[in-house]
């Protein structure tokens, strides 16, 4: 096992890993124990009390973050004609509206974040699974990111301005990025409140129990801060 460094070690010494934190706490926490030279990104890791092998039991939807991610997105959408006026003029790089573009990510070219498409493009799209699947960037109409051609500039704006999706993976955890650790601290909690509130929103009907049983703010490569999951699930947006 690799042994932490100095920065980490000193880092660590500010968190009480048996305290559950408030979020106001938590976010300070991060932000005061960020050691990368570069500017950090803050993530939320949780555990949700649902059984991942149950189809009923899913938790995958998108949230629009207030205050965005910190970062430019660069955005590709599968579309033609008007639409891919519009997904230019709401701030696109890319329209994949050839065959020659489509070749083109057939041969590994993925320099994008976001893939937007619009219906009728999805036969070309399915083509494409084995490239953008793997890398999370499939179109799918539950992650919003298959729209109908009047939606395109609309989708195309959310994903710029901080829209991220959540999804459970196979044990019952969501990992999202929730901003940059030079977020001020009322920006990052605001953020956090927005992505709480979409989480609980979330929940499965079926689900009985404890919805939230875990979470934990931190950093790239920074100490994890244990936050409290009731405190958590009842933040005002």
């Amino acid at each position: 096992m690799a042994q932490h460094g100095k920065k980490y070690r000193a880092a660590a010494q500010q968190v009480d890993p048996d305290k559950l934190y408030s979020a106001a706490e938590a976010v300070k926490l991060a932000k005061a124990t960020s050691i990368t030279k570069f500017d950090a990104t803050v993530e939320v890791h949780m555990r949700l009390g649902v059984d991942p092998k149950q189809a009923e039991q899913q938790v995958r939807d998108v949230v629009v973050l207030p205050h965005g991610l910190g970062k430019n997105i660069r955005v590709l959408v599968f579309t033609a004609g008007e639409s891919a006026t519009a997904a230019k003029e709401a701030g696109a790089e890319y329209i994949a509206d050839s065959d020659e573009m489509v070749k083109k990510i057939q041969g590994g070219w993925t320099d994008f974040d976001v893939a937007i498409a619009t219906p009728e493009m999805m036969t070309k799209v399915g083509r494409l699974g084995k490239v953008l699947g793997p890398r999370g960037l499939m179109p799918n109409p539950k992650a919003g990111t298959v729209v109908p051609p009047e939606d395109v500039g609309k989708a195309v704006k959310e994903a710029k301005a901080g829209r991220v999706e959540f999804r459970l993976d196979k044990t019952a955890n969501l990992h999202v990025v929730i901003g940059k650790a030079s977020f001020t601290e009322k920006a990052l909690y605001e953020n956090f409140a927005t992505l709480m509130d979409a989480v609980k929103r979330a929940r499965p009907a079926v689900v009985k129990g404890t919805y939230l049983r875990k979470v934990v703010m931190t950093t790239t490569m920074g100490p994890g801060v244990r936050v409290d999951p009731t405190e958590a699930q009842s933040l005002e947006v």
